[in-house]
């Protein structure tokens, strides 16, 4: 597979890929990982450089923020979660005034989320360790559930290997104000013991099936809040690791973003023009501009049950079909701050407001908006801090790794469906003489042919047209021979083709790479918690690898 084992053990073996190999990574993110000065401007600083994170730890020291308060409401929230002790403690310390944070974040998805979700959990929890130990301070890893987003369409379902690993998908049955009102405002109806019980029928059945069956029933309960369902499964699997889990939909913490809503009030426009300026900077270099904001938008939502998007026409706000006037909507953000949220421009420098946050744990899509908000940052003076991308991984069996031990088929050739890659793969494994002697002949073959062609127009030039199709049907057969010569190697290994599909399914189950299209709960059912702390203890928190790793 064209790379070398990076570890063994008794329990796990890694591969290393580099990403530059992989096609569906985009070059924003591969240029941040092996070409940084290019994207400098863009950025606070380079995590690969000691001295960014020096100054990324300074900054958020220095910076004033409402800690006490902060730390008060994270901690309130774990508590309705029954969150583990290592959580609790880890939040407190968010209240001493030299702590700092390793954030990342994402959707409430249904179980969990795909695999990216525990991939990101895991980078910010070794990001913390290496930076309390690397820089004597105290770092906290928070995950900053995205609450208020309404795309019930990334919330309904969840994709699981079944025990023949194929692509199972689990959809939950809508709650109420579905794909209308925010995802944090949603609560659970009877329907999702169903989807739980479907679940557990899907997976194969494993010595850990009654743990697993227990925490999601006890997270996933009729009446529970969405959100709230997400963050408890996080609290159990990864509270213990001392992450510590925080719902962005609380409406105890609107209060102190009051200055940071109306401020944005204050100058409609500014935002998206910072935005789109730096969209336009990375374009001229080649990149794309993963946010194009419009010059009329705020930077925030009214939340009316669901978010209303909110214009500026030169002389009014609007939202919906109704206009008011500039001073009448600060003074609603300073006021009832409970009735705002941040659009996707917005809500990094939320996140960064409440938390003393160094370093943001990003996923690839993620990197490129957070590309164009160095100036937005600097307008409201909050401190950017540095990105790490997420660490990238396909998670796989020992048979597995075994096998691409074995045989150097690359990563990304086991994307593509079809049986190309296992042709190739059993070309390079006949014997040699059977392949030498078929491309010998063919050549051979061509060679007398086309000799044949150019001689018998000198005798009858009709001749010519049946010369060359006498060559194209002896070409098509040995072309079928060869075929056949393939198949026939096939039967012979057809070990080799059942190991061939089983990697494959695991690796790209559906064609799609399996860290999106798997939810982790697939994992955690196979192995139990412990697919946990093997991540935490061998996946490396690199930058442009990605790592086949053995569960």
């Amino acid at each position: 597979m064209h790379a070398q084992p990076a570890s063994s053990s008794d329990s796990t073996v890694r591969f290393a890929v580099d990403v530059r190999r992989l096609p569906w990574m985009r070059r924003l993110a591969v240029d941040y990982a092996f070409d940084f000065a290019r994207l400098a401007p863009f950025f606070a600083g380079d995590p690969a450089d000691a001295a960014s994170w020096r100054a990324a730890i300074a900054a958020a020291q220095g910076h004033a923020r409402p800690r006490r308060e902060v730390a008060d409401i994270v901690i309130a929230q774990q508590q309705r979660r029954d969150a583990p002790r290592e959580a609790i403690a880890a939040a407190r310390r968010l209240s001493d005034a030299g702590t700092v944070a390793i954030v990342t974040g994402q959707q409430a998805g249904l179980f969990g989320g795909p695999v990216f979700t525990l991939l990101k959990a895991a980078t910010a929890i070794r990001v913390a360790q290496r930076v309390s130990r690397e820089h004597n301070v105290t770092a906290v890893p928070v995950f900053w559930i995205d609450a208020e987003d309404h795309d019930w369409e990334e919330v309904r379902a969840c994709a699981v290997l079944d025990a023949q690993l194929e692509l199972a998908s689990i959809e939950a049955t809508p709650p109420e104000g579905a794909a209308e009102r925010t995802i944090g405002s949603l609560q659970w109806p009877g329907g999702i013991s169903e989807a739980i019980d479907t679940l557990l029928g899907v997976l194969p059945r494993t010595e850990f099936t009654p743990w697993l069956a227990d925490i999601v029933r006890a997270a996933y309960a009729p009446g529970q809040g969405v959100a709230e369902s997400f963050g408890r499964l996080l609290d159990t699997v990864l509270g213990p690791h001392g992450l510590v889990v925080y719902d962005a939909s609380d409406t105890a913490a609107k209060p102190l973003m009051a200055d940071l809503f109306s401020r944005e009030l204050e100058h409609p426009g500014r935002t998206a023009l910072l935005a789109a300026r730096a969209g336009a900077d990375l374009v001229s270099l080649g990149y794309h501009m993963q946010v194009m904001p419009h010059a009329s938008s705020a930077a925030l939502f009214e939340l009316d049950g669901g978010r209303v998007p909110i214009r500026y026409d030169g002389s009014h706000f609007v939202t919906g079909e109704v206009r008011v006037p500039n001073a009448e909507m600060v003074a609603r953000a300073r006021a009832h701050p409970e009735t705002f949220s941040p659009n996707v421009l917005l809500r990094p420098l939320v996140q960064d407001t409440l938390f003393p946050t160094i370093c943001y744990v990003a996923g690839p899509n993620e990197l490129a908006y957070l590309a164009q908000l160095r100036g937005v940052y600097e307008s409201f003076g909050v401190p950017m801090p540095l990105m790490q991308p997420r660490a990238s991984a396909t998670l796989i069996d020992a048979a597995a790794v075994r096998f691409l031990a074995k045989y150097d088929v690359p990563l990304e050739a086991l994307q593509q469906q079809d049986e190309h890659a296992l042709n190739e793969l059993l070309k390079t494994l006949l014997p040699p003489a059977v392949e030498r002697t078929i491309r010998e002949a063919g050549e051979q073959i061509g060679a007398r042919m086309e000799a044949v062609v150019e001689a018998v127009p000198s005798i009858d030039p009709t001749l010519e047209g049946r010369a060359r199709s006498a060559l194209g049907r002896m070409q098509h057969e040995l072309d079928t021979l060869h075929a056949k010569v393939l198949q026939a190697a096939k039967r012979r290994d057809e070990t080799l083709r059942r190991q061939f599909m089983h990697v494959r399914a695991q690796a790209f189950p559906g064609g799609q790479p399996q860290e999106r299209a798997v939810g982790g709960i697939s994992f955690l059912g196979r192995y139990g918690p412990a697919v946990v702390s093997r991540l935490l203890d061998e996946l490396p928190v690199d930058r442009g690898t990605h790592w086949i790793v053995s569960i």
